[in-house]
């Protein structure tokens, strides 16, 4: 199978409160942080309004970008049934975007990013942030909140696996 590098990945850790986005790109040998941040919605807005501006972030990013790939975490199961619905619906939306702009979507679940990133299914958090920075060149700036880097752990999963399937 030939793939054809280098290839620009979006990854998202989905919220409607607060969504990580990352864009790295990734040649034959290594990956580049192009952008990571964590876009907040204004929780005096309605769950209406922080969807469509979620949407008009993801939109925003993919047209300065341009990746050609989306990797997406999916959804895993929440305590708090309202939560988890808004996220989904938040989901939703960003593959909405996705698709619009005519990108792939590769969704993961948190154990596979995991495994991906730190070797163990059931790392933590800080596992994560701990890893993230040895395998991607991080800025001085950046400001390690859990859904940026958790973003680049997604985008970074599927450069690990499309990294595979070019060995293949």
């Amino acid at each position: 199978m030939s793939i054809a590098y280098p290839v620009t990945i979006i990854g998202i850790d989905p919220g409607y409160d607060r969504c990580g986005i990352a864009v790295i790109e990734k040649d034959t040998s290594k990956e580049t942080l192009l952008y990571s941040g964590c876009f907040t919605t204004s929780r005096k807005d309605s769950l209406e309004e922080r969807l469509f501006s979620t949407g008009q972030e993801i939109e925003r990013v993919i047209k300065k970008y341009a990746p050609d790939v989306m990797a997406i975490e999916t959804l895993f199961f929440q305590k708090n049934t309202k939560t988890a619905m808004a996220v989904a619906e938040a989901r939703g939306i960003i593959m909405y975007e996705a698709l619009r702009h005519q990108l792939k979507i590769h969704q993961f679940g948190p154990g596979e990013i995991k495994v991906a990133v730190t070797g163990y299914g059931n790392a933590s958090k800080e596992d994560i942030a701990h890893m993230v920075p040895k395998l991607i060149t991080l800025p001085e700036n950046i400001q390690r909140i859990d859904d940026e880097l958790d973003a680049i752990a997604v985008a970074l999963t599927y450069s690990a696996q499309h990294n595979y399937l070019s060995t293949q």
